[in-house]
């Protein structure tokens, strides 16, 4: 009588071990049709894959946290700027002159100096050819394109000479996989959520 109660607790025990050995996370596969197939199939999140930088392309660790808080600091200005495009693209769509698309853009403009001009003052001159390049980013557009298509050409020489006594070009287009690299993965990790 004795060992039957041991017995039984160890049969316990073996019940407690298999079930602890099983994964506490699993993935059901669905099975997706292609081709006449059944495959099994499971959805995972994008994965990103950046080489080892040369040891001659590394920044110095006070750069890199520079240039991370100026990116930071702009890139909501940039997003803003091609959600305000797509705005405007979309009413200057659907009014029928040029007087009426002149006095629009004007009132636009108008608001926007309103709304921004106080944060691009206090803005520095790298922030702001950080900015120039997110813009390219964003629109697809430079910025002295930008200014020349709503504005004029007369308008955008003035930006363009205003911004070179500044000591920066509008016309400076984004390169993600050359000089801009190091801003590309940062904005990614901003995206990500993770900066």
């Amino acid at each position: 009588m004795v060992f039957a109660g041991f017995d039984l607790s160890g049969q316990v025990d073996t019940l407690k071990q298999s079930a602890d050995s099983l994964p506490e996370r699993f993935f059901v596969l669905q099975n997706i049709y292609r081709d006449g197939e059944s495959l099994p199939e499971i959805e995972i999140k994008e994965v990103t894959v950046l080489g080892k930088r040369k040891p001659s392309a590394r920044f110095q660790y006070w750069k890199y946290e520079r240039l991370v808080y100026n990116v930071r600091r702009v890139y909501p200005y940039a997003v803003i700027v091609r959600m305000k495009i797509d705005d405007v693209n979309s009413v200057l769509q659907t009014l029928p002159g040029d007087k009426e698309r002149k006095e629009y853009i004007k009132e636009v403009e108008k608001n926007v100096f309103k709304d921004y001009e106080g944060d691009m003052r206090q803005m520095t001159i790298t922030q702001g050819k950080i900015l120039i390049k997110l813009i390219d980013r964003e629109t697809r557009n430079t910025s002295y394109d930008l200014i020349r298509d709503y504005r004029g050409r007369l308008s955008a020489a003035f930006w363009q000479g205003i911004a070179r006594i500044c000591g920066t070009n509008l016309k400076e287009e984004y390169d993600p996989y050359g000089e801009d690299a190091v801003i590309e993965r940062i904005i990614q990790e901003i995206e990500a959520g993770r900066l």
